[in-house]
């Protein structure tokens, strides 16, 4: 990666992480230029990662896009979290013999959830309509159930996906003993 005289900061790392804060913000290019105080060109450069910002330039586009001035200048490190088997919080049906347990709550500005689904045959597990644009993914790990909409659920076995509006009754339903999913709920 190229080093600027700006400390020693990857020209790269700054390129990407202007260009990831400012589709985030949802703000134009010109806009952020604007909001800077500096000339649109300049950012142009600083996104293609020929520019050689100064100390004063970076904190200007962090204030314009509201973020700390070591995420503009820092790569962002990968996180690894493990949730053990039988570990984090689960949440119980009154219903159905069905838990979910949360594995990843979304960050901040991301739009989704994850959680590990153990559910028994019994009463299927049956959810009102949740916000609207919500769409659920599930990969059934073991057992079989029927799940999806809740007129025309779909029967899966281990391996199977379904994707589904999340925003229309929806329903859960194992099949066999220890049956076993991941779900994604995703928020648009």
């Amino acid at each position: 990666m190229a080093e600027g005289s700006n400390g020693g900061a990857p020209l790269a790392a700054i390129a990407a992480s202007l260009q990831r804060e400012r589709k985030r913000a949802g703000l134009s290019l010109t806009e952020v230029a604007r909001r800077a105080g500096i000339a649109k060109s300049t950012l142009s450069q600083l996104e293609s990662g020929t520019g050689n910002p100064s100390v004063e330039t970076l904190w200007a586009l962090g204030v314009a896009l509201d973020v700390p001035f070591a995420r503009l200048v820092e790569p962002p490190r990968p996180q690894v979290q493990v949730i053990r088997a039988g570990e984090g919080p689960a949440v119980f049906s009154e219903r159905a013999d069905y838990v979910a347990t949360l594995l990843a709550s979304c960050p901040p500005n991301a739009r989704r959830d994850i959680y590990l689904i153990t559910v028994q045959p019994g009463t299927p597990r049956e959810s009102d309509p949740h916000m609207p644009g919500v769409v659920e993914h599930v990969v059934l790990s073991a057992g079989r159930a029927r799940i999806g909409v809740a007129d025309d659920p779909v029967e899966l076995a281990p391996g199977d996906y379904i994707a589904y509006p999340g925003d229309q009754a929806h329903v859960f339903e194992a099949l066999e003993q220890h049956t076993v999913a991941v779900m994604v709920s995703e928020h648009v």
